[in-house]
């Protein structure tokens, strides 16, 4: 229900006020926003260069962006567009033909393939828990191809029977019970405890291999399968809880929406299997009310009941203009309900927005990106806003997301703004 209270949409002005200082890009914690992380080196230290995509989506560049970060390795990074949301830079395809992310540069050397990257970097710059060729991280690294196997079956085998969908399950349950065992060995949360890095103890490289994926993996089986692989699995769970715990993972986590809908045109499409629990996860998550622990269980970090919504604010208002001019509803008439809706996340108020004005509402709502755009407390404050704001108009739903491409989330628009 919306608070009893109505208020005016504030200005831009009165909307700038209430906005949060942005935290250090280059020495603070691990931001998508960065294109410099020095860890408090002089720049002189620098070695690498990271070439990954805008949306901070890719989970091979996400492999290659955590382990330079619990290393704490100095780098610079080059950000290139993913074909699905628009087309490549000409730079990047003269310096790599394939268009492939991710690349890297060790001092001076270009290096692709994010395996080959991580041994690269190892190797100069020392392990980050065990070496990546030992046979227990082979062993690991092989289970970690398994269990993404299986869930390739699930998610994106069309057209799967009743009897077939059960059968996908439980392959891919064998294998997520593989997992936990494993983890079941150690004496700590990880796979592979690190104890030789600045930011020790954090996860080793088996783990780094492992997470990008079981993120989408958690997130992709609730939207289209109803399945809660947190609650089925305890042991990644409580896996995924330490993780969370860490701001470098925080820094590069995306959300439950931002994975559901930016899969399908990366696998080749993902496939729901209708039951009562999945339309419910579904339904939850576009409309971003967060799943709590099936999602995420980190708070704000700051304690601060202001944070996650002063960040959404700030990253919003820096790109407010393109985002009235890209919106359907056009800048003219999108600018009140866009000030709505940052006034009621800001102050908690509901405000009316203009008549008219769902369908450009969840437009915005659909097309946040985690962790390109802010955090994913921020993003999901930011979410609900939007939706109980459009909620006042309409329960219109507007256009659905692409599916084969994701050309409505084209960067170029906004490197300039």
């Amino acid at each position: 229900m919306p608070p009893a209270a109505s208020t005016k949409a504030l200005d831009w002005q009165a909307l700038a006020e209430l906005t949060v200082p942005e935290a250090d890009r280059i020495n603070g914690p691990t931001n998508a926003q960065a294109t410099l992380r020095l860890f408090g080196q002089s720049e002189k230290a620098l070695r690498v260069t990271l070439y990954r995509d805008h949306h901070a989506w890719c989970p091979y560049c996400q492999k290659v962006w955590l382990w330079l970060e619990w290393k704490q390795i100095p780098y610079r990074i080059r950000k290139v567009t993913m074909r699905c949301y628009g087309e490549k830079e000409a730079w990047f395809k003269k310096k790599v033909p394939s268009g492939m992310l991710p690349a890297l540069e060790l001092d001076g050397r270009l290096i692709m393939e994010s395996d080959q990257i991580l041994l690269a970097l190892e190797h100069a710059f020392g392990p980050l828990g065990h070496q990546l060729e030992e046979p227990r991280t082979l062993k690991l690294r092989d289970l970690e191809r398994q269990l993404f196997g299986a869930w390739c079956r699930w998610l994106c085998t069309a057209r799967l029977n009743q009897r077939q969908e059960q059968a996908c399950r439980e392959q891919f349950q064998i294998k997520a019970r593989m997992m936990e065992h494993q983890l079941s060995a150690e004496q700590g949360p990880w796979l592979d405890p690190a104890s030789n890095t600045p930011t020790s103890p954090c996860p080793g490289s088996a783990d780094v291999v492992f997470i990008p994926y079981v993120e989408r993996m958690n997130a992709s089986l609730a939207y289209y399968k109803g399945f809660s692989l947190r609650e089925e699995h305890p042991s990644i769970h409580k896996w995924f809880k330490a993780l969370e715990e860490l701001e470098v993972y925080r820094g590069t986590q995306g959300d439950f929406h931002t994975h559901a809908h930016d899969l399908p045109p990366q696998m080749g499409g993902c496939w729901v299997a209708p039951n009562p629990k999945q339309q419910e996860l579904a339904e939850a998550i576009d409309c971003g009310e967060g799943l709590a622990e099936l999602e995420t269980c980190w708070a704000d970090p700051d304690n601060s009941k202001t944070r996650p919504e002063g960040l959404a604010l700030s990253r919003v208002l820096k790109h407010h203009q393109r985002l009235l001019e890209l919106n359907p509803l056009g800048a003219i008439r999108f600018d009140q309900p866009l000030r709505a809706t940052l006034t009621r996340m800001a102050l908690g108020a509901s405000c009316l927005p203009d008549p008219g004005s769902a369908r450009g509402l969840r437009y915005l709502r659909d097309r946040i990106s985690v962790p390109r755009d802010m955090p994913l407390l921020s993003a999901r404050r930011l979410r609900q806003a939007l939706e109980q704001t459009a909620q006042l108009d309409s329960p219109e739903m507007g256009a659905p997301i692409p599916i084969y491409d994701r050309f409505d989330q084209n960067p170029k628009p906004f490197l300039t703004s």
